[in-house]
């Protein structure tokens, strides 16, 4: 028998304010989570006291754009309907007037 699982990011199983920068909501799809990021314009992780993420992220951007700046020194412009993957390593900022949404999917979430 085939099954169709929906879940709905305003019903989250868990959310969680980014200390006014923006917020995430994660639901579970069959045991696998899959995130919803919103971060506001003019927010950058490094200048919000946090520091290069240390976990990879497998995604695809919804809204906005993002500058996403390496340790190595790469830079990467991820745009509204692009899927990416990003390694461990990374610093990012939102470019542009307008807020950035990403939805995540299941390996993102090891060290956030």
């Amino acid at each position: 028998m085939s099954r169709v699982a929906v879940e709905n990011f305003d019903a989250a199983d868990e959310s969680t304010d980014l200390s006014g920068h923006g917020g995430r909501d994660t639901v579970a799809i069959d045991g696998m989570p899959v995130e919803r990021s919103r971060f506001d314009r003019g927010r950058r992780r490094s200048t919000d006291g946090t520091e290069s993420r240390r976990a990879p992220r497998l995604g695809r951007c919804v809204e906005g754009h993002l500058l996403v700046h390496m340790e190595d020194g790469a830079d990467k412009d991820i745009n509204a309907g692009a899927a990416f993957e990003t390694p461990p390593g990374h610093d990012a900022e939102v470019a542009g007037d307008r807020e950035v949404v990403l939805v995540d999917f299941g390996k993102a979430f090891d060290n956030r």
